[in-house]
């Protein structure tokens, strides 16, 4: 290939998936946002410290952990938010400004250990790579807060990490995976099953669907090209169970292995009938546990990261640390 032609690669357009991505012809991928990151320290304001740990070498999966350092005098056991970021699976990061905000500030109010997950992500990892980090990270998560020791030992969490009161929550994308991260323990062992409990699961503005092809071509259309842009496949399906868990070919919702579920939705938000949709067949699968949705109108997607110092944003950080106080 020429210089020339090798320029005219490198600027010509392949997928675009706006507000997220460009991938060009040449193999160049352009995140167009969630690229600013703040390194992990210690936040004068709250007293919460955080710090970053490698999980596998191989993969490359890592955590960001978050700790209220008056919890090491104290010698206090807290409860544990796994945490899976949004972002369509393709961009932000367990470092990103907005979510080392949110989780500084949710581990200070919630009075909890908060363990960020920076899971691999599209389109250089497809899915279900993104699924499969998370689900290590939880497993890791709780063989370091329940054996204290061996090669899953982390400090903070054998110390301070209560295995009996485990969370996992996300926005979007994020919410997503924390609803297949729980699905997936449904159905597979977790370490010291008797130790270790999934108090509660949190999705926030999740990123689902379903093949009702009820919101118009257009919606439907997008959905499907992001889709199968994530995969991979180009034939993959809208009404997959990983997007669509309230589809036919679904697990069944009854099976979701916690005592409570909190569901929040945004009503500007085009995926806020998915996420009430969502609410309602949970409650109608013979789930024997507690559902809460939390539908905020005005609003649009993640409007408690975009806009933190917001009436709205407290609110809905209360409505989660109410949550997890519940425990």
């Amino acid at each position: 290939m020429s210089s020339r032609d090798a320029a005219a690669a490198d600027s010509e357009v392949a997928v675009e998936l706006l507000p997220f991505i460009c991938l060009y012809k040449s193999g160049r991928i352009e995140r167009l946002i969630g690229n600013d990151t703040v390194p992990a320290s210690l936040d004068a304001t709250t007293g919460v410290d955080s710090k970053d740990v490698t999980i596998d070498p191989t993969t490359n999966l890592s955590v960001r952990l978050y700790l209220p350092t008056s919890a090491i005098s104290a010698k206090e056991k807290l409860p544990i938010v796994v945490y899976f970021h949004g972002g369509g699976f393709m961009v932000e990061s367990a470092a990103s400004v907005g979510y080392h905000r949110y989780l500084t500030a949710l581990a200070d109010r919630a009075r909890a250990v908060a363990v960020s997950v920076d899971y691999r992500r599209v389109p250089e990892h497809r899915l279900p790579a993104a699924y499969d980090d998370s689900w290590a990270a939880l497993k890791w998560t709780l063989a370091s807060a329940t054996n204290g020791g061996g090669s899953a030992h982390e400090p903070w969490l054998a110390a301070h990490g209560d295995a009996s009161r485990v969370f996992l929550a996300g926005d979007s994308a994020g919410a997503n995976i924390a609803h297949n991260v729980a699905m997936r323990a449904a159905a597979e062992d977790l370490p010291s099953p008797s130790a270790a409990i999934i108090k509660g699961v949190m999705l926030i503005h999740p990123y689902f669907w379903d093949g009702s092809n009820t919101m118009g071509a257009e919606l439907e259309d997008r959905i499907r090209r992001e889709w199968r842009f994530m995969t991979g496949d180009d034939d993959a399906r809208v009404d997959d169970p990983r997007l669509a868990p309230t589809s036919s070919a679904a697990p069944s919702l009854a099976l979701m292995p916690t005592e409570r579920v909190l569901v929040a939705v945004a009503g500007e938000d085009f995926l806020a009938p998915k996420g009430r949709a969502y609410y309602a067949a949970l409650l109608a699968s013979g789930w024997r546990g507690e559902a809460e949705l939390v539908d905020t109108p005005g609003e649009d997607h993640v409007f408690h990261l975009l806009q933190p110092g917001t009436e709205a944003a407290a609110e809905m950080m209360d409505r989660v640390t109410a949550f997890i106080a519940r425990s």
